[in-house]
């Protein structure tokens, strides 16, 4: 049995029980590891599956229709996290129009209960769900009690906020961080160093030109959190990661509509079209601005790389020292 499930069509997932955390999950930052390590921790002692359970599109984003918010993490990333984190199955429900009409009660009932065999459920705080965000922590108490007489009863928790800096660990903090070129405390916030990740794509090779090949990453209709000039490291390529600068925009010099990720690799000159690489951003250098002409924008990329080039340098010699 696959452990990625996007519906909950067909029989029982978990016939013999399972131990069920709910969430968004995007960035998959210390609120949401502590509450998928606290799931998998109640399973082991259960002896039966941890199942992550989240949603794509996320509900906000099927919402906003044309205008979706920024992601932090892609669909994959997130899946792979979540196994990671302990998880022995990871559910990514197709958020559609049945879904967002589902009431929070079929919720319990459908999915919870008949698909995932439930015997625990664990949430973060102001967790909401169902139809009109109708569904909470003590519905889910209440539903497992009620259901308790029928044998297929659960218990409900929520875990305690995690904080930093005395205010909640969220992923619009991390937004905000990421926004603001703060990545040290978005890292602070996610336990590690914020990167994006994906398979490189064929461009239309203006970089190439203009002396500054790109290994390219497409979104895929998500919006990133992020847009501007950037000193990055590029992991994937070889066992150290790779010194970098970066632009992550819809390139407006050359009349660009969709968001790409474009990133030079300093003296380098090898074929990634196809691998799976990430990119880390380390500081930013500037704002995506349009320029008159492509001389103009070359000029800027020349003293873009040389300040990459001498961030990437310092920092790396602060790490070390």
């Amino acid at each position: 049995m696959s452990r990625l499930f996007r519906d909950v069509e067909g029989g029982p997932r978990c016939p013999h029980g399972s131990v069920v955390c709910i969430g968004a999950f995007d960035g998959l930052h210390l609120g949401h590891r502590a509450l998928v390590r606290h799931a998998v921790e109640r399973a082991r002692v259960l002896d039966v599956p941890a199942v992550a359970l989240s949603f794509e599109p996320l509900p906000r984003e099927f919402f906003a229709g044309n205008n979706p918010p920024p992601r932090l993490l892609s669909v994959r990333a997130k899946a792979e996290g979540l196994l990671e984190l302990g998880a022995d199955q990871v559910g990514l429900l197709r958020f559609n129009r049945r879904l967002a009409a589902m009431s929070a009660g079929d919720f319990v009932c459908e999915v919870l209960v008949r698909h995932l065999s439930v015997c625990e459920v664990w949430v973060g705080p102001d967790f909401r769900f169902g139809k009109g965000r109708a569904g909470d922590l003590a519905l889910l108490q209440q539903m497992g009690r009620e259901l308790a007489e029928t044998g297929r009863g659960f218990e409900a928790g929520q875990i305690e906020p995690v904080e930093l800096d005395g205010e909640r660990v969220s992923s619009t903090r991390i937004r905000n961080a990421l926004q603001a070129g703060d990545f040290a405390t978005a890292q602070r916030l996610l336990g590690r160093s914020y990167a994006i990740g994906g398979r490189v794509v064929r461009g239309a090779r203006l970089g190439r030109t203009l002396g500054y090949p790109t290994a390219n990453l497409r979104f895929h209709g998500k919006t990133p959190a992020l847009s501007g000039i950037y000193a990055t490291r590029v992991h994937g390529v070889d066992d150290a990661a790779l010194p970098a600068v970066s632009s992550l925009g819809t390139r407006p010099t050359v009349d660009g509509i969709e968001p790409l990720l474009e990133t030079h690799l300093f003296d380098f000159d090898r074929d990634l079209y196809g691998r799976r690489i990430a990119i880390e951003f380390d500081a930013k250098l500037r704002d995506e601005q349009k320029f008159d002409d492509l001389p103009t924008l070359v000029a800027q990329m020349n003293r873009d790389a040389e300040q990459a080039r001498a961030i990437l340098m310092q920092h790396q010699s602060r790490a070390t020292a």
